[in-house]
C-alpha cells in the first residue's frame, strides 16, 4: 500500500471530546444466524465494553455527529455517530473526515491518476478533487458508523 501525504495537523482547539464509559454488557454465548432460526442456548458468555471492542487507539480517536446525505450509499446516514481514529494512516479507499476550506466533511478518500479526491457515496453529490490552492487538512479515518436501524 502507497503512503499518502496529505499535509496532517494536529486538531485545532477542539470543545469536547466525548468517550464511551466503560459499560460492560451481557454478551450471549451465541450467534446469532441471519438465515434460518436455530435453538436459542440460554447463557451469557462475557460481559463486553464497547470501548474494547470499537476503539483500538482511545487517545487518538474522538466523535462525530452526521449531518447530510452524501454517504448514504456507505451506510452513513444523518444523526449517525461516527468514530474517527487519528492514529490511523489516510489511504485510499478510506472513510476520512477532512476539513476543506475550513468545512468538515465525511468522504471516502480516492487516488486517480495521481490525483486525490473526497468522493461521496451518493451520485447526487460532487467529488472534491484535492489541490493545492486549497486549505485541506485530515483529522482523522472513520472506523464505524454507529446508527439506529431504520
Amino acid at each position: 500500500m502507497r503512503k499518502i501525504s496529505l499535509n496532517l495537523k494536529p486538531i485545532p482547539a477542539v470543545k469536547e471530546i466525548f468517550y464511551f464509559q466503560s459499560l460492560k454488557r451481557p454478551l450471549i454465548g451465541t450467534q446469532i444466524p441471519a438465515g434460518f432460526p436455530s435453538p436459542a442456548q440460554d447463557y451469557i458468555e462475557e460481559n463486553l465494553d464497547l470501548n474494547e471492542y470499537l476503539i483500538e487507539h482511545p487517545m487518538a480517536t474522538y466523535f462525530v455527529k452526521v449531518e447530510g446525505y452524501s454517504m448514504i450509499n456507505a451506510g452513513i446516514y444523518p444523526g449517525d455517530i461516527l468514530i474517527v481514529d487519528r492514529s490511523l494512516e489516510p489511504a485510499n479507499k478510506k472513510i476520512v473526515i477532512a476539513i476543506v476550506d475550513g468545512e468538515l466533511t465525511v468522504k471516502r478518500l480516492r487516488e486517480s491518476k495521481g490525483k486525490w479526491f473526497l468522493m461521496p457515496e451518493n451520485p447526487e453529490f460532487e467529488s472534491i478533487e484535492i489541490t493545492g490552492d486549497m486549505s485541506f487538512n485530515i483529522w482523522g479515518v472513520v472506523t464505524y458508523a454507529i446508527h439506529k436501524m431504520r
